[in-house]
């Protein structure tokens, strides 16, 4: 990185941003550019962004790739794609794509392939899912599985609701999924009051099984089927666990052969890619999900090869550091207009600020 490249543009931005501050009408724009948003769209497949609504000219998105080029920003992507460990903060990796990369080669982090035990997990997460669908996995007394709780926080939780909700016309009818994420007990007594012990599955997803919040609810959890089936084994049958913790999940009472790790290197805004999707796998099948994966490398694919002026997340990353560095937003709207998308605010504001809300530059 250049340190004089990064203040030129800069400071070019900065000129930019005065004078589109005083001058441009986004509406006499358009009345004087019937181009414009023949200009400003990007698209992969039959995914379309349009941004020729926002406050930039043709200098601004030409300012903002210069400013990405002196920051280097594709050969920091390359590094990512390769397993570096660009995370400085935990040195570690940061290779949520390598989750997604369902037909392309080996990657490697610190001289070992993930991808092995990746498609180990994809495989036993596929398995699974086909007991439970098929009803071969049966509970303590005997019966199929129809609901599905997941015990979970944060990533743990946002990304899996999300999908769960913006899929939910491929649901699979037998099976109904609840989330529960709030330590205030009221969360879970209101999701169990509704079901059958008999019959339902809980999902404790925490990578150390040792987060407070999740815990909480699980132990509740624990006790409710206890109490309703009046077996303490009947925990093996009806939990299951995200988690590497596998001492743990034994001395919880969970058989740790239906326990589903993922990595350090899985940042827990991105872990729904991982085994944390299970209640994904289990709400609209292993087929689906697949698919779910297979949209994702397209999208890394396209962020990996694709020219920066057509690029869909280099370009509404810059327009997001245009607006919040240069103009000074203090907000950003998401607004979903199809209701299957209503959780998908909530899920965006965590990857955002956990990516982006640091007062800290990488230098310190």
């Amino acid at each position: 990185m250049s340190a004089d490249k990064m203040t030129d543009s800069w400071e070019k931005l900065d000129r930019l941003g005065a004078d589109v501050s005083e001058k441009l009408n986004l509406r006499q724009a358009f009345a004087d550019d019937p181009k414009r948003f023949d200009r400003f769209n990007v698209s992969l497949d039959d995914l379309f962004v349009d941004y020729s609504k926002n406050l930039i000219t043709d200098d601004v998105m030409v300012a903002l790739r210069e400013l990405a080029t002196a920051a280097n920003i594709e050969g920091w992507r390359d590094r990512m794609f390769a397993g570096d460990r660009i995370n400085v903060t935990e040195n570690r990796a940061v290779l949520h794509t390598a989750l997604r990369n369902l037909d392309g080669g080996p990657i490697e982090v610190d001289g070992a392939d993930v991808m092995p035990a990746i498609k180990d997990v994809l495989s036993r997460l596929k398995a699974f899912a086909a007991r439970v669908h098929s009803g071969a996995w049966k509970g303590h007394t005997g019966k199929k599985i129809t609901d599905v709780v997941n015990i979970g926080i944060g990533g743990s939780d946002l990304g899996p609701v999300m999908v769960n909700e913006a899929l939910r016309p491929y649901h699979i009818d037998r099976i109904r999924c609840h989330f529960v994420s709030n330590v205030d007990g009221a969360h879970i007594v209101d999701t169990l009051k509704h079901l059958d012990a008999q019959t339902t599955l809980f999902i404790i997803a925490s990578k150390t099984f040792t987060t407070d919040e999740t815990l909480t609810n699980a132990y509740s959890a624990r006790d409710w089927l206890i109490k309703a089936l009046g077996d303490e084994n009947a925990v093996a049958k009806h939990f299951v666990a995200v988690s590497t913790a596998l001492d743990k999940v034994a001395a919880f009472g969970i058989d740790t052969d239906n326990a589903f790790g993922f990595w350090d290197w899985v940042g827990g805004r991105y872990s729904l890619w991982s085994a944390i999707g299970l209640p994904i796998i289990l709400a609209v099948g292993y087929d689906k999900f697949e698919e779910l994966l297979r949209g994702a490398q397209a999208m890394d694919t396209h962020f990996k090869t694709v020219p920066l002026d057509a690029n869909i997340p280099v370009t509404l990353a810059l327009i997001g550091v245009w607006y919040r560095n240069v103009l000074g937003a203090s907000s950003q709207a998401i607004l979903p207009y199809d209701q299957h998308l209503s959780r998908l605010p909530a899920y965006l504001q965590q990857a955002d600020m956990e990516s982006n809300g640091k007062s800290v530059t990488r230098d310190g």
